[in-house]
């Protein structure tokens, strides 16, 4: 979408191929991610958990007001974006249902066995970012629920949208989302980065084949959640 598209003339979210800012929002938002994972490349995430969850969780949620910015210059409502509806318990018991099968199969099946393969070593900052008591594990888990609604909001829903825009193809939208998704995690090391963009990949098809955010934001918090928690229960042995 250009920039100078005004709300009225704002193509349909459905349409598969429309993007839902201008691309000079999008331009920023790049620098933004790519600057945090520069940072964090560069970072010792292990010194003081507290002021690193919290730092984490207000720097995605500054981001996902950025987008809504962007996407209210348009006439987008950030619901439009994210899609679906739980109107209904069943609604959402469904897409809980879809989260963790994905999680199980994509999460701890698919990228558990290229894992096996790659072989990498985790990084000792992200292991040492691990909960060490239960109040940091509590933050852990705001920290992941806060992961699962932005960052599926920031690549799957904003970013793919605008790539798939800028390529004129749905297979290029999911592929350079899923790019991002990975140089976003510089802290990681390549091997890692490379798991996470297989990652996005996978996250980008669950979305669009499910035409919502909802059952890979679901899955993403849980996976998260269920990692700290288990790396502190792992510790406190």
């Amino acid at each position: 979408m250009s920039a100078n598209t005004s709300p009225s003339t704002a193509p349909p979210l459905e349409s598969s191929n429309s993007g839902v800012a201008p691309m000079w929002h999008t331009a920023i938002l790049l620098v933004w991610l790519l600057g945090i994972s520069f940072i964090g490349a560069h970072t010792d995430l292990s010194n003081g958990h507290v002021p690193t969850y919290l730092i984490v969780i207000l720097v995605e949620w500054a981001m996902v007001a950025f987008i809504w910015w962007g996407l209210s210059r348009c006439g987008i409502r950030l619901s439009e974006l994210i899609g679906g509806s739980w109107a209904r318990p069943l609604h959402f018991l469904r897409d809980l249902g879809l989260g963790i099968a994905f999680m199980l199969l994509i999460g701890f099946g698919l990228l558990q066995l290229i894992s096996a393969l790659l072989n990498p070593e985790s990084p000792k900052s992200l292991t040492a970012m691990m909960p060490q008591t239960w109040f940091e594990v509590v933050l852990w888990v705001l920290m992941s629920v806060t992961a699962g609604f932005c960052e599926e909001v920031i690549f799957r829903g904003y970013l793919l949208r605008q790539f798939t825009a800028l390529t004129r193809s749905l297979a290029g939208g999911i592929v350079l989302q899923a790019l991002l998704f990975g140089l976003s995690h510089g802290y990681q090391g390549w091997k890692l980065m490379l798991l996470i963009w297989i990652y996005g990949v996978c996250f980008g098809l669950f979305a669009r084949w499910r035409k919502s955010l909802r059952p890979g934001m679901l899955a993403h918090a849980l996976e998260d959640s269920v990692g700290g928690v288990l790396g502190f229960l792992a510790n406190a042995r």
